[in-house]
């Protein structure tokens, strides 16, 4: 039978503390480390530029993010994805570090960018098409367009957590009606990548989204429902759930963007 040899639960706490100091033990929780594969070295890939030399690559793609890839946080420095990268979207929002060590151009230093488009012509599993700001920010200083005249280079690249100083974006659809809402989601922190989503509006229950495109998910509305709507986004690699609640008003409106505390 176990028998206490402390005289009071006070000690014992106290002991305990300085154990654990002793031992630089830490009960918390890092964000940067929901899963393993975040920052887990690097791997072979190959890399390419499109758009303009200092460019976003594209303000349309095929994520859904628009216009915003231009702005910050992402201020251009964003990427498209073969297959293996953009996974039918929900590679969308995904963070990697991309760095070049071949060519008498590149740094060595690696830049981390968000992938918000696909290349659906790069054939190989593992291709980022980056745009030419951040293709550019591999090569040391003064020698950018001497590694864009490359045009193809062999690259190392992980998947690394995203880190915005902001909550998660939703970016209503054009096409949104009473009866029909869609969303793009934008600047999720951590995994970066979306799994699932549910709809709370806010006088009947959850209502589970569909992935229409990218990251952009869709659903029906049945008649009478109202806001505001609480929205929960469940990342994939640590399933991770974020509430943003209230975040879109019951008076939202196509095109409008909403911002939610939560992330």
């Amino acid at each position: 039978m176990f028998t206490s040899h402390f005289s009071s639960p006070l000690t014992f706490l106290t002991l305990t503390a300085i154990l654990l100091l002793q031992t630089n033990y830490c009960v918390c929780t890092n964000p940067n480390s929901f899963n393993a594969y975040l920052g887990g070295g690097f791997s072979s890939a190959v890399a390419t530029w499109y758009g303009s030399p200092e460019g976003p690559g594209s303000t349309g793609g095929a994520c859904g993010f628009g216009v915003d890839v231009q702005n910050p946080p992402y201020n251009s420095l964003v990427s498209a994805g073969s297959n293996g990268i953009y996974l039918n979207g929900k590679g969308c929002g995904a963070c990697y570090q991309v760095k070049c060590t071949e060519n008498s151009a590149c740094s060595g230093f690696p830049v981390t960018v968000t992938i918000t488009d696909q290349c659906p012509g790069c054939p190989e599993a593992y291709h980022f098409d980056l745009s030419g700001k951040a293709f550019g920010y591999l090569a040391k200083r003064g020698q950018a367009d001497q590694l864009r005249n490359a045009g193809k280079i062999n690259i190392q690249y992980q998947r690394v957590a995203c880190n915005y100083k902001t909550g998660i974006l939703f970016k209503i659809d054009a096409g949104s009606t009473a009866n029909y809402m869609a969303f793009a989601i934008e600047l999720v922190s951590g995994d970066g990548d979306i799994g699932a989503v549910q709809l709370l509006p806010s006088n009947t229950g959850a209502i589970n989204m569909q992935q229409s495109w990218g990251a952009t998910w869709k659903a029906d509305l049945p008649n009478g429902t109202k806001g505001p709507y609480t929205v929960k986004v469940t990342t994939i690699e640590s399933r991770r759930t974020i509430t943003a609640t209230n975040v879109i008003p019951a008076n939202w409106s196509p095109g409008q963007y909403y911002h939610s505390r939560a992330n």
